[in-house]
Formats: structure tokens, sequence, C-alpha cells
């Protein structure tokens, strides 16, 4: 059992870091208080000498921007055997500024100190849940797949694609762990690089062809060594109705994946007899670019940074009850602010 739960400041004091580790946090470290904010272990020794530590409160969350809610998970775990109830959204749930999306009933002992960590985990996987929903919602029923792992810490790559797909409504992703504790099979491709290694796009379509379980998609990048359009066609006339589709990641010294590059290959697919292949298009798609580019005959849309770079929700967590007495800090409306969309998620 991980020892080094800060109770008090002394133990921030002792507390060593070895300078070789990884700079991310272990869960041991997170539920041992190791990523709160100073001050909270501090309010513990003050309150706890004044001998109101255990004093009973309701704190409650909200954001100040609209968003879609999602990492209240996360939050259940940190504060499961924690004697508190906890009280939230339906994660995927859409909220207006203002709105109470989480409120957490017990004794301050036991959670006060976990602040911070409960506002970074709401305030991240909200952010991008909300980008992601923006991104579906562009798509109109098309898939949106989340490719961004390659963008954030591999400590969150998880957190950030789960929250796009569970509560973003993202099809699927590419990160391993995120799709799997999403319940999804992660999706992907193979990479230019392998195109490159091999010299030649056809080469490694076959042998991807040969090589994949019956189930498995084929879908094949064609903007690495010829032209696009020219490319689709060589793959489908080889591979026939086994190709799903072909995905088109044209980097910006080229200008892009543009609208007339997407309607050229659809047109081109069409009228050589392959209308059964999709066109996945990728890098630096926005919902304004999803839109238009689904608008010329893509299919499914791998979006990257706009998810990732989403900025979080500007979350706070305010006591609203002490022992039972409605309170609040100046500005604030004191007591519970009824919200009946809240169940009890602990």
């Amino acid at each position: 059992m991980f020892s080094d739960r800060l109770d008090s400041l002394d133990d921030v004091v002792r507390l060593q870091v070895a300078p070789e580790r990884l700079y991310s946090a272990t869960h041991e470290e997170i539920f041992a208080g190791h990523t709160t904010d100073v001050y909270f272990v501090k309010t513990r020794d003050v309150l706890g000498a004044c001998g109101l530590l255990e004093t009973p409160v309701t704190a409650e969350i909200f954001a100040r921007e609209e968003g879609v809610f999602a990492g209240i998970g996360e939050v259940v775990r940190l504060l499961r055997d924690k004697g508190v109830v906890v009280e939230a959204l339906e994660e995927g749930a859409t909220f207006c500024p203002k709105e109470t999306v989480c409120r957490i009933s017990g004794s301050y002992g036991a959670f006060g100190m976990y602040e911070t960590v409960i506002l970074g985990m709401l305030c991240s996987s909200t952010g991008w849940a909300t980008a992601a929903r923006r991104c579906v919602e562009a798509a109109e029923g098309k898939s949106v797949l989340c490719f961004g792992a390659r963008h954030v810490h591999p400590a969150v790559s998880s957190v950030m694609e789960r929250a796009a797909v569970v509560a973003g409504g993202c099809n699927g992703a590419s990160c391993i762990l995120g799709a799997k504790l999403a319940g999804v099979v992660p999706k992907g491709t193979i990479p230019h690089a392998a195109i490159l290694v091999a010299g030649d796009t056809l080469r490694i379509a076959e042998v991807y062809d040969k090589s994949l379980p019956g189930g498995e998609p084929r879908i094949v990048l064609v903007d690495t060594f010829k032209d696009e359009a020219e490319e689709t066609l060589r793959i489908a006339a080889a591979l026939g109705d086994r190709l799903s589709g072909i995905r088109l990641d044209t980097p910006g010294e080229r200008g892009g994946v543009t609208p007339g590059l997407v309607d050229e290959i659809r047109r081109r697919l069409d009228g050589a007899g392959f209308p059964h292949v999709k066109i996945i298009v990728s890098g630096g798609l926005t919902p304004e670019r999803i839109r238009l580019l689904s608008a010329c005959g893509a299919d499914v849309f791998g979006v990257g940074s706009y998810i990732t770079h989403a900025t979080p929700r500007d979350m706070t967590m305010d006591l609203k009850e002490v022992d039972g007495r409605p309170i609040a800090k100046r500005g604030r409306v004191p007591g519970r602010q009824e919200n009946p969309r809240l169940h009890r998620v602990l």
C-alpha cells in the first residue's frame, strides 16, 4: 500500500522525489495528494488545530462557459471510500455558464485536499469533450475519429481520447489505451513512415491487404509519393472491392487537403467503378473545415490538434454549506443551487 499520503505540511517537507523519474504523476501519487496545491494541505493543519477538520460541508462546482461535461468517473474513483456523497450531470451532457455540474457533500477533511485534483480532472476532460462534440456536430452523422494522442503528454493521452469518444461523441480513437477505456476498438491505418521505408505505396498496400485479418478495413494513405488522385486509382485497381477507403493527409507545404482535391478523388473513384471506397481526411481539421470537406465528398474525419488544443473549461469549487448552514464568499449566492439534472453518482 502506498504510504506517502500528505496529511500535513510536515509530510510535504519530508516528501522526496527521485530525480530520474518521469515527470507525470502515478495513480498512487494522485490518490496520496501529491498533485494538489500546497495550500490545501496547510488548510488541513489549520482546521485540525481548530478542531474543525471534520466539519460537514457541501461544495458545488460550476464552469464559467458552456460545454460538454466529462471526467466524473475519475472523480468518483478518487473519492470512493471517503464517506462523501457526489451528485453530477451525466457524462456527455451539455451545460450552461454558472450551472452546477457537480456537488460533493461530506466532511471537509475527507475531500477538501483534493479540490485541485477534482477540478483538474473535470476541466481537462470537459474541454476535450467540448471540442470533440463540435467536430461531431459539424460532421452531421459522418464518422469522426480522434487522432490527437501525439499532441499531448502520454500520461493524459488516454484521458483525452476517452473523453472525446465517451462524452464528445467521436466514433473511435487511435490511442490504444484511450480507445479501450472508451470501450471501442483502436482505429488507424499505417503511417507515412512505413510507405517511405518500403519505397512504394502499392507495395505496402498489397502486403497490408494480405497481412490483415479478414474483418479489418483496408485503408491506405495515398499522398506519400504520387499525385493523390493517381495513387488512389492505382491502389483501387489493385485491391478492388477489398479496399475500404483511402486517407488524405496532404501536408500544408503541398496545399493541404483541399475541397477541390476531395471532390476530384470522389468523382474519379465513382467514375472508375469504386463508389464504395470512402475518403478519410486528416491534418489540421476544424469544425469549419469538416463542414467544407464533407460537402465535397469526404466520409470520415481524423481530428487531432483541434481536440487536444482545446482550452480546459475553467471550473470553480465553492463551499455552499458549512455544518448545515447556507454560506458563500462575497459575490456568490449562499446555499445549494438546485439543479434537477444532477443525479447521485457516489
